[in-house]
């Protein structure tokens, strides 16, 4: 559970970092830089040290939060280049592994909470090309898996359980999770998009947090990538989830923004037309 100290309740380290920021700056170890890329306003929140971390009620690591002119379910004219930025900004967190498991959080009978599951089935899959087709693999090739874990609601067990013995028997160098995220300002909702090197404890922004995913955890860094589809508005103390009408559209204009940046940053030798063909 990630509480501010104004018991702000919000995913997003943008948000947790303004509610500490004064006239003088921000607390020390924590810092925030701003930028464009490619049709996209990016805010890197770095947290740098246990005190700092402990204050916000976030992880130490780093946070880059993705902001586009329009709302997520519009989608973007340069749909490409928006892909491609989130390819970009993916590749600063994940450091070039050779084998990567791709992690799609949530429960896909739920629009607000599906984009995992979504963005899961439009991931190219290629460890298996090694093995059964290797003919069809060329250097440079990297190992991609992909899987929708559901939630502990739907199987009876925490994600956690069931990543240790897959990370285990398939050797991963890294682990990108994707899930549905909560914000506190409602700007932020269906319009952000929030990648991070510190993992994830999903369920954390609306009160059912499990276990945590991270590198800690799991045994080898996890990046986890997510949109606020779901805002607290209740305030004075009490909760109250609100959602946006579109949400639906939201979604999926979402999921395929990230599921085209996952693919993008895998494998780069492939254009986006060729990767959204293979995974249509």
């Amino acid at each position: 559970m990630s509480f501010s100290p104004y018991n702000i309740r919000t995913d997003l380290a943008l948000e947790s970092a303004n509610t500490v920021a004064h006239d003088e700056g921000l607390p020390d170890g924590i810092s925030v830089n701003t930028f464009n890329s490619g049709g996209f306003t990016v805010t890197e929140v770095t947290i740098s040290k246990e005190e700092a971390s402990k204050r916000i009620g976030k992880a130490m690591g780093r946070y880059l939060t993705l902001e586009p002119e329009t709302t997520l379910e519009l989608t973007p004219a340069n749909a490409d280049e928006s892909a491609k930025a989130i390819s970009c900004e993916l590749n600063k967190l994940l450091h070039e592994p050779k084998s990567i498991l791709v992690v799609g959080l949530g429960n896909d009978s739920i629009t607000p909470d599906s984009l995992g599951p979504r963005v899961s089935e439009h991931i190219f899959a290629t460890r298996h090309i090694h093995f059964n087709a290797p003919e069809l693999a060329y250097d440079g090739l990297k190992s991609v898996s992909t899987i929708a874990a559901g939630v502990m609601g739907q199987t009876g067990i925490e994600t956690q359980e069931l990543l240790l013995p897959l990370i285990k028997s398939i050797s991963p160098e890294a682990v990108i999770v994707v899930d549905a995220l909560a914000c506190s300002d409602v700007s932020h909702l269906g319009r952000t998009i929030q990648l991070t090197d510190t993992g994830i404890s999903p369920g954390s922004g609306v009160m059912n947090a499990r276990k945590e995913l991270s590198n800690a955890t799991l045994g080898i860094p996890c990046i986890a990538i997510g949109v606020p589809t779901v805002a607290d508005a209740g305030g004075d103390g009490k909760t109250l989830m609100v959602t946006p009408k579109n949400i639906d559209k939201l979604v999926s204009c979402a999921a395929s923004l990230i599921s085209g940046g996952i693919n993008m940053s895998l494998h780069p030798s492939m254009t986006l037309e060729e990767l959204r063909l293979l995974t249509s």
